[in-house]
């Protein structure tokens, strides 16, 4: 069922063919195998978490509970999209960011230490086998939760252009993981110079020979989501979406994370997402307080951008 969040009009998307055969959500002591500040207020978490790490899809998330069991607060786990995955070594990686107690404490957390994670959890990215290339598009910490879908694609032979967008060039991200991951093309655009207003972004990617690729994926940002519809509709291509939201379970058992507008409940982020199919672009709700987007709306302006292209590392 469609429904409106300040992205636009989203919808479910279609079943993974083998969606039944995949086993249940796991409980786990996660193993910090690394840690440590990359730039900006962002942090990378590697843990040793075999059982979701042989399962885990891009997309996906997982739940962290961030006190330790001699502690009493944070009370609630928090959400974190899956960076990166590698079954072969069975460890996952998140990367957040510092926004408040919870994230402070787990800055806190050192090597050798263990961590309550449950996942993986919610519905990921789908890449469609006749996709040859695929666009993706984030912005700060919403870049994380399309890392993993460039080394999928890398791995099925789909040809990957990245857009990363951020503030400043201090708080950009990914770049490295998008090298290793063999992107064709890589964006980097930001506030301070005006790459990173949507025309502009939308001028950069006009200057790739024949650039029209089959899918676009997108998170972190409501104006470049806007732009992923304008693009996917000029391109005939499908648009993903995936929502952030604040989750109290991230199971679908509380049903705090429904979002957006619609007849009766909206789906739940946690479970019937996070990813979304954009089917439109839809009236902004009044008062959207889980928006969906994390980025409240800006007013664009036109400035200069630039490409580069990088090769298979």
């Amino acid at each position: 069922m469609p429904f409106t969040t300040t992205c636009g009009r989203l919808d479910l998307l279609k079943p993974h063919r083998d969606e039944a055969q995949l086993p249940p959500p796991r409980l786990v002591e996660g193993v910090v195998l690394d840690h440590h500040h990359v730039a900006d207020r962002y942090w990378s978490l590697r843990l040793h978490a075999p059982k979701i790490a042989e399962t885990a899809q891009p997309g996906q998330f997982v739940m962290l509970t961030v006190a330790q069991s001699h502690e009493n607060a944070p009370v609630l786990a928090r959400p974190m999209a899956i960076y990166t995955s590698d079954a072969a070594s069975g460890s996952i990686e998140v990367m957040y960011g510092v926004v408040g107690l919870g994230t402070t404490r787990l800055t806190r957390t050192i090597v050798g230490a263990t961590i309550t994670t449950v996942g993986p959890l919610g519905r990921g990215f789908t890449i469609h086998a006749d996709s040859r290339q695929i666009l993706l598009v984030g912005r700060g910490i919403g870049t994380c939760s399309l890392t993993y879908l460039a080394f999928e694609a890398a791995r099925i032979g789909v040809r990957v252009t990245a857009v990363d967008s951020a503030r400043t060039a201090h708080a950009l991200i990914a770049d490295e993981t998008y090298r290793r991951a063999g992107v064709e093309h890589l964006i980097q655009v930001i506030d301070s110079d005006g790459t990173s207003a949507p025309n502009a972004v939308e001028a950069t990617l006009s200057q790739i020979p024949g650039f029209q690729p089959q899918q676009i994926f997108t998170c972190g940002s409501v104006r470049l989501a806007k732009l992923c519809g304008n693009l996917g509709a000029r391109w005939d291509s499908e648009v993903q979406v995936s929502i952030e939201a604040h989750m109290a379970c991230g199971l679908g058992y509380c049903h705090g994370c429904a979002t957006g507008t619609a007849d009766g409940e909206s789906p739940l982020i946690c479970k019937d997402g996070p990813v979304f199919r954009l089917v439109g672009q839809g009236p902004v709700p009044a008062k959207p307080s889980l928006s969906g987007c994390s980025e409240t709306p800006r007013s664009p302006r036109v400035h200069r951008g630039g490409w580069r292209q990088e090769t298979a590392s």
